[in-house]
């Protein structure tokens, strides 16, 4: 079998993203810069960006508009080096993906210690705080129980509240408070699964899981046996690419429940395993292409930390955040 003909679902799924019709161009750049820079000293020069994102159906023009798009809505900034510039993320976009990260590469499901984490508003706000209060706290995988509780089975909520602080809504936190709920059941108890179930509607969730599964399986079994792997290191960093975007995007609407928490068969676990499997084979041939293709501004090559290497490792099970 040649390199040529074990490569068709690679290619098949670069084609498909090609193709379409309305693409989010600033949250694959997030993508790239989460994965691939944040890594390699987290700066990048913004023709390396563009010459990065062109195979995949990104011309100039609209790199050029999303990555301004995202220095305005500080996810990135820019740093002039003589007549060109680096781009950087942000203090608040690093920490963003950074709390992202600790979902996407995570090797297992965190450890549940069996305590609810309750935001509770306590104090007035008017509709449009609430409102905002609401989508930053479901972007952190809270519930909405109504009557201002919002539930999580792990977060932690030191960093819930430097995150609303960091994304300006400083000035509610004092209508709001935190609480640790303690659950003496050994596992999972009725009460449980009715609060999940109230707080959580995980049947879109669970489609999406379905379709990652289906999406990448025929891309592990092409990659999966070194001696049948596609040799074009550009075409491992493609996929590498659009498998952590798309496992990314699912992980935003992810509350992060415990094994325990979540339904029989729950999808989200194979998901995981594929993403963890896959990546893991094409990290090394895509790396190869990075070093090849990411320039600074400067002309130098931004090399590669450890952190590559800790990405998708078994975690502590007792490590469980307060």
């Amino acid at each position: 079998m040649t390199a040529s003909n074990v490569s068709l679902a690679t290619a098949q799924r670069i084609d498909d993203f090609r193709r379409l019709g309305r693409m989010q161009a600033g949250s694959l750049i997030i993508s790239v810069f989460g994965d691939a820079v944040l890594p390699r000293g987290g700066r990048l020069w913004l023709g390396s960006l563009i010459a990065l994102l062109e195979p995949l159906g990104l011309n100039e023009r609209l790199v050029r508009t999303s990555v301004f798009r995202l220095v305005k809505d500080e996810w990135l900034t820019t740093q002039a080096v003589g007549r060109r510039s680096d781009y950087l993320l942000t203090a608040a976009g690093r920490r963003r993906f950074e709390e992202a990260a600790r979902q996407i590469y995570a090797a297992q499901a965190p450890a549940w210690d069996r305590r609810w984490r309750l935001v509770l508003v306590v104090g007035e706000l008017d509709v449009r705080a609430r409102e905002r209060l609401r989508r930053a706290l479901f972007w952190q995988g809270f519930g909405d129980l109504r009557a201002g509780c919002f539930i999580h089975p792990s977060a932690d909520l030191r960093q819930v509240f430097d995150a609303l602080t960091t994304d300006g809504m400083g000035d509610t936190l004092p209508a709001l408070m935190p609480l640790l709920a303690a659950n003496p059941h050994l596992g999972a108890s009725a009460n449980d699964s009715d609060l999940v179930r109230r707080a959580w509607n995980l049947d879109a969730l669970a489609a999406g899981y379905q379709a990652f599964v289906q999406r990448y399986r025929p891309l592990w079994d092409e990659w999966r046996v070194p001696a049948r792997r596609p040799r074009d290191p550009a075409l491992a960093w493609q996929a590498r690419l659009l498998l952590i975007h798309d496992y990314r995007r699912l992980l935003l609407r992810d509350p992060e429940l415990p094994e325990v928490l979540l339904p029989a068969d729950w999808p989200g676990q194979q998901a995981r395993a594929l993403c963890r499997d896959l990546y893991r084979c094409l990290l090394e041939p895509s790396e190869r292409f990075l070093d090849g293709a990411l320039r600074l501004a400067s002309g130098e090559v931004p090399t590669a930390t450890p952190l590559l290497q800790e990405r998708f490792q078994p975690v502590d099970p007792l490590a469980v955040p307060v």
